[in-house]
């Protein structure tokens, strides 16, 4: 069994933003939350304050892994999976019991969101590296900010779940999956 708390980010309310109000999460590059998780992680469940996070590529650069060790020990293990190549593989370890991430990012364009086949590409199909190199660019010139310090975050919070720790917000944010008995389905997906 594990437990899964959604982050505060998953809220987002684009009403009266202005140019100048827009912001993204922390990360080098416009994938999803990863790193804004496992910092919010390794402070609420072990007090550590972890100001950079290194990417550890394991096959290729699309499965990396990001670790934390306390007291010699890892602690936290997340993952960040893109492409489908590595989302299978990651399928397969899942269902050997192989796999020891307690996060797992899985993001369908390897590369990430800006590789993502509605983006940069020159007239042939294929990937524009120079603008996409642009496009992180200015991606990165784009102001952190914490989604928990986001005031419509809050809003929400107070207005919708009617607080941080109410009822409402254990019931609708937070969930607990446990393992499924394997079936011998033809519907069964073989991968």
């Amino acid at each position: 069994n594990f437990k899964v708390d959604l982050p505060f980010c998953c809220f987002q309310r684009f009403a009266d933003i202005k140019e100048g109000d827009v912001v993204r999460h922390d990360g080098k590059r416009s994938d999803g939350y990863l790193e804004h998780i496992f910092k919010h992680a390794a402070k609420e469940l072990f007090g550590m304050d972890v100001k950079e996070i290194t990417y550890k590529a394991l096959k290729n650069k699309d499965f990396q892994e990001v670790t934390l060790e306390k007291d010699g020990e890892t602690v936290l293990r997340f993952a960040a999976a893109y492409g489908f190549r590595n989302i299978q593989n990651m399928v397969l370890k899942l269902k050997k019991g192989k796999f020891l991430y307690h996060f797992v990012e899985v993001l369908a364009c390897p590369g990430g969101c800006l590789n993502g086949k509605g983006q940069a590409q020159t007239e042939d199909g294929k990937p524009d590296r120079a603008l996409l190199a642009q496009m992180e660019e200015v991606y990165a010139a784009i102001p952190v900010r914490l989604p928990e310090t986001n005031l419509h975050v809050q809003k929400v919070y107070q207005d919708w779940l009617e607080g941080m720790d109410s009822k409402k917000a254990q019931e609708t944010l937070h969930t607990t999956y446990s393992a499924v008995n394997q079936t011998t389905s033809s519907l069964d997906i073989k991968w």
